[in-house]
């Protein structure tokens, strides 16, 4: 009998393990609680390690022909006028090891690599876990309960297996003070592979080209919110709305598309924190276990996981405890580099005062000479 294994979330993380299970014999249920694939999302990078595992799937050229082909970001004034610019380091067009896309395609082709091998179900999710050392039974929201081998939480930053299962979202969830906000425009700014950033004290918009589907990104600096709710997508937008008062100049016009936006993503810039990703046999992957949210390589580490999960689990399928402790091992290596990098990333985009994004354009400016 086949070693079964019950996935929450459909995303980049849940997708791609989904693929290397079936792939090693396993059996394989995806549960999501999402009724279809969103298409908003920042894009995301598809790099290093996670370039082979894409690779071996046989997706890259799909990856690549949905990438991009950003290879500069100018910083501008609300004019729009070009303070500093500079060439990004990604091949986004395919010619090279790194591929930009955004997260919907990516996680769409990703799952369209499984879905031959496991069964997908669309607009369900897990309400009760009971793990009696042999098996985990499952309860579902719409489906009849059901026993699996393993249970993964692939289910993103508000994780319902970890709250089943470890402990409530307080308890391991850390606002790192930046809330942020993507969604589909009408119409990109500046030229096809440039991306245009404009930053007032704290707040940063930006408008990617997003390989012909434009989208804009609100980052903004702010406490932790106490009512804030993931998923109440009305508070979301008086969110932003309330973030970006006053002069906006030429980017004025993007807060009205926030207020009338049907598919509007936000949420808080958070990290999660936990001593062990797994217990007994139900673990965690992606953002669920380890989210470096905004500022990070998430998608890529989500992927190079999901692949290190498979091979740990195929090793050893008989003995999660073995499994679930060399994929952490594995994983957090590659993991702790990229949180530590958080403050320089944010700024670096969303500097707090007048002086810093002076500072910042200054630096990047004289990048070139350096």
């Amino acid at each position: 009998m086949k070693t079964s294994v019950l996935i929450s979330g459909a995303g980049v993380g849940g997708s791609t393990l989904a693929y290397w299970l079936a792939d090693n014999g396993f059996q394989v249920t995806v549960v999501e609680r999402a009724g279809a694939q969103r298409s908003s999302g920042n894009p995301v990078d598809v790099r290093g390690p996670a370039v082979d595992v894409v690779n071996r799937m046989g997706v890259l050229p799909e990856l690549r022909k949905a990438a991009t082909s950003v290879d500069r970001i100018s910083f501008v004034d609300a004019k729009g006028a070009v303070r500093a610019s500079v060439r990004t380091g990604g091949t986004s067009d395919g010619a090279g090891e790194e591929v930009e896309l955004p997260r919907a395609e990516l996680a769409a082709i990703l799952l369209d690599a499984a879905r031959d091998r496991a069964e997908i179900r669309w607009g369900d999710t897990i309400t009760g876990l009971t793990d009696d050392g042999q098996r985990v039974a499952a309860t579902f929201a719409e489906s009849a309960p059901a026993t699996y081998d393993y249970v993964i939480g692939a289910d993103g930053l508000h994780s319902g297996v970890r709250r089943l299962v470890f402990g409530e979202e307080r308890e391991f969830v850390r606002h790192k003070g930046f809330y942020v906000a993507t969604l589909p425009i009408e119409r990109a700014l500046g030229r096809e592979r440039e991306v245009i950033m404009y930053n007032t004290p704290g707040r940063s918009v930006s408008v990617h080209p997003a390989g012909g589907k434009p989208l804009a990104a609100f980052i903004f600096r702010g406490p932790e919110t106490p009512d804030y709710d993931y998923r109440d997508t009305a508070q979301h937008k008086r969110l932003v709305l309330a973030a970006y008062t006053g002069r906006m100049g030429a980017f004025g016009d993007l807060l009205d598309q926030v207020g009338a936006a049907p598919d509007l993503y936000f949420d808080a810039v958070c990290q999660v924190r936990m001593a062990s990703w797994s217990r007994g046999r139900v673990a965690l992957l992606g953002d669920a276990g380890s989210s470096l949210s905004l500022f990070g390589d998430g998608s890529t580490l989500a992927i190079t996981g999901a692949h290190t999960l498979a091979e740990e689990l195929t090793r050893t399928p008989a003995d999660p405890h073995t499994a679930f402790t060399r994929y952490e091992h594995r994983h957090r290596r590659l993991l702790a580099p990229k949180q530590r990098g958080f403050r320089l990333a944010g700024a670096l985009m969303v500097p707090a005062s007048r002086p810093g994004i002076l500072a910042r354009d200054t630096v990047v400016r004289l990048l070139p000479r350096i």
